[in-house]
């Protein structure tokens, strides 16, 4: 059996770095004492302890317990339990306790399955997994479980994991001569990252390495380097699918909305390194040059797309610095939110005054018929003035002057706010040169 296996906690007391959860007093902990347990969702990273706290549920209630993993099974093998549930409910009265491993796998439909047995108390469900369950998990089943957050396990809990299984003579390798260093922890903790059950299988391959030396009783000293040396480098934990997801690509957006080009290539390497698609920062970028650049710099959208087309063409490792020039450029450029403050301000004036009709002067009249209706009656041709601009309302009556984009004086906006404050004044001066359109009869 595996150290990982081995070590497993036997007892609340036993778990680390969740003492929020099953420390005395807590919830879950008087819920089980007092034989009132509840439906369960756990949420944690992985190696987090939720398919131990599941098991000590079972251990610690004594009601049947059935395991049940979303990767492997499916809907008939969900029937199956039931019926059994069902059969053991009848002779002892007991509910069972329904572990699902990975629930964030299971469509709504295989969700909905649940439902009714949760409700009649046929089972306890304890769920787990390592995705936002607000996202994952159907809002029926949410409202029937209660969430349990777990932490990622900090520094000193998984040092004190593996310091335990180091010394545990029954369960770990208590009965070799293995000794760590300070910076043999050290690194260990690192390539872990919080992850209790990567610590113990790192720590297990280690005392492989010198099973030799262990088995003949003479003492190992291992040193960070000798750490190094036995294992192979873990890659960064990244679930494309789940929140480090949204978390890395919302502190990319955040650090460029900053104007930081240092944490931008940081976070934007981070992502390129843990294997993100690309082409799904380029789109973020693409957006991100409308939404918090907009006309402060015209170039930004440009410099955005030009770094899409890059990876397109030339991909890794070359389209690379594409990527990193793009990020730098979006981060250094001139800030100004405008364009996309007047994309919600015109749409929720259209979802208040709804369609309204275009106004007859700017309308196409292309029959004998829509210009005797006075379609385009009144329209006055720019270009037949000076400068070809004239004063003419182009939005529906119940909106004239209406203002929805404000630039900012920020980069080329501001000398886009200079022409737009430079053509109010000359509608001005037209109001008094040039004739009022007649109303259509």
């Amino acid at each position: 059996m595996p150290l990982a296996e081995r070590m497993r906690p036997r007892s609340f007391d036993e778990i680390v770095g969740q003492e929020h959860l099953v420390g005395p007093g807590t919830l879950l902990r008087k819920a089980v004492e007092s034989g009132r347990l509840f439906s369960v969702i756990f949420w944690g990273p992985p190696g987090s302890g939720k398919t131990t706290l599941a098991k000590l549920l079972g251990t610690y209630t004594g009601y049947p317990f059935q395991s049940f993993s979303a990767v492997t099974s499916g809907v008939k093998e969900l029937r199956q339990i039931i019926d059994q549930a069902e059969r053991i409910r009848n002779i002892s009265g007991q509910p069972t306790l329904l572990f699902v491993d990975e629930i964030h796998r299971f469509n709504k439909a295989q969700q909905d399955a649940f439902l009714p047995h949760v409700e009649s108390g046929l089972i306890i469900l304890i769920g787990a997994t390592t995705q936002n369950p607000s996202f994952e998990v159907i809002s029926p089943l949410l409202s029937r479980a209660r969430v349990l957050v777990l932490k990622p396990l900090h520094d000193e809990a998984i040092k004190k994991i593996l310091s335990v299984a180091l010394e545990d003579k029954e369960r770990g390798l208590g009965r070799y001569n293995l000794k760590l260093e300070e910076e043999a922890f050290t690194v260990l903790i690192q390539f872990s990252a919080g992850d209790a059950r990567v610590a113990l299988n790192n720590l297990e391959a280690i005392a492989s390495h010198y099973q030799d030396l262990l088995n003949k009783g003479e003492p190992v000293a291992v040193s960070g380097s000798d750490v190094e040396q036995a294992l192979q480098r873990k890659a960064l934990i990244y679930d494309k699918m789940g929140e480090e997801h949204y978390n890395l690509i919302s502190a990319f957006h955040k650090s460029m909305r900053g104007s930081d080009p240092q944490a931008s290539l940081y976070w934007l390497y981070r992502m390129l390194e843990a294997g993100e698609e690309p082409l799904f920062i380029c789109r973020r970028m693409i957006r991100f040059a409308s939404e918090d650049i907009g006309l402060a710099d015209p170039q930004a959208l440009q410099v955005a797309l030009s770094a899409f087309e890059a990876w397109e063409k030339v991909g890794p490792p070359e389209a690379e610095l594409a990527l990193a020039e793009a990020a730098v450029y979006l981060a250094t450029a001139p800030k100004s939110n405008a364009l996309y403050v007047a994309e919600k301000a015109v749409k929720e004036e259209i979802r208040s005054s709804g369609a309204l009709p275009v106004p007859l002067h700017i309308r196409n009249a292309p029959t004998a018929l829509m210009k005797k209706l006075g379609y385009g009656r009144g329209y006055l041709y720019p270009h037949n003035y000076p400068g070809a601009k004239v004063d003419q309302n182009y939005l529906p009556p119940g909106l004239k002057r209406k203002i929805f984009y404000y630039p900012t004086t920020r980069g080329y906006e501001d000398k886009i706010g200079r022409a737009m404050r430079s053509q109010e004044k000359q509608k001005e001066t037209d109001k008094k040169t040039l004739p009022t359109p007649k109303k259509p009869k």
